[in-house]
């Protein structure tokens, strides 16, 4: 297994991290405090296709402002969006990548679990990243070699928080991925329960907080977990993608672990491909 270091060897010119998580944190807290203004009173999606793809007045209005802010504060870095791009070229030496409302039919139906995810990213993988939990009142906050604070605190995992019973995973917009159903029945019989919750963002961070063993994640686009991947790798979890390969933001599935969970649940999702192929 590859443990990715929470301080790899690409390091960053240190004045543009700390004035990159400034601005991030601080977008953060302004996202958060239009979602709980918003959320649930009256808001509608656009009509589309499937509620997967739902975009609301409070994504376009939040995007606006991130970008603004971003542009003006970092005029040579692109700024790509879930609502507006549809891939992130490779070509930049930084890029930020958001998400407004990471959990859109949550946040539409009311439901408490919804985010807002940024990160500034790099070839190697995120430099910087914040989620918003709105309805936690929390900012969990990373930057590459400094760790992880919730609210300005300190997290690192434990090694007892690799025996957590519960794992998270999300649906593809289509619906269950190949073998989830496998997955689950495998995690059950395992004594572990599986929730999908609806927010890629949020499901990552909960392993970086200690709170689950492990994310999986069939498919995910950048801006869903570049922000949440920056929490993990900085508070000591594993991030591999489904060949057990590390790598911090894979482009074939994510996994998302507590150190001493990794390989078991590796393990499940693997067999679960297998059976379902």
């Amino acid at each position: 297994m590859t443990v990715l270091s929470s301080r790899p060897a690409h390091p960053v010119e240190p004045g543009l991290v700390s004035i990159a998580l400034e601005v991030a944190g601080r977008l953060a807290n302004d996202a958060s405090d239009v979602i709980m203004a918003t959320a649930g009173r009256g808001v509608r999606p656009d009509s589309g296709e499937s509620p997967f793809d739902w975009v609301t007045d409070t994504d376009r209005t939040l995007e606006r402002h991130t970008r603004r802010v971003l542009t003006a504060e970092f005029p040579t870095i692109p700024v790509f969006c879930e609502n507006s791009d549809a891939d992130v070229p490779g070509d930049s030496e930084f890029r930020w990548v958001v998400d407004p409302v990471d959990g859109t039919a949550n946040y539409t139906a009311g439901m408490p679990w919804c985010a807002y995810s940024l990160a500034l990213v790099d070839r190697w993988g995120p430099v910087v990243g914040v989620v918003a939990d709105p309805y936690r009142a929390q900012i969990y906050a990373a930057a590459r070699g400094r760790g992880m604070r919730a609210n300005g605190t300190p997290v690192r995992l434990t090694e007892r928080q690799g025996d957590s019973l519960v794992v998270c995973t999300e649906m593809t917009r289509s619906g269950p991925w190949p073998g989830m159903g496998e997955f689950i029945s495998t995690a059950a019989i395992a004594g572990t329960g599986v929730r999908v919750l609806g927010s890629k963002a949020l499901a990552v961070a909960q392993v970086a907080l200690g709170h689950v063993a492990a994310a999986v994640l069939h498919g995910y686009h950048e801006w869903d977990v570049a922000g949440a991947v920056s929490l993990a790798v900085e508070s000591g979890a594993v991030v591999l993608d489904r060949r057990g390969e590390g790598a911090q933001l894979p482009v074939d599935g994510l996994l998302v672990a507590a150190p001493e969970a990794a390989d078991e649940v590796l393990g499940w999702w693997q067999s679960a491909l297998q059976v379902d192929s």
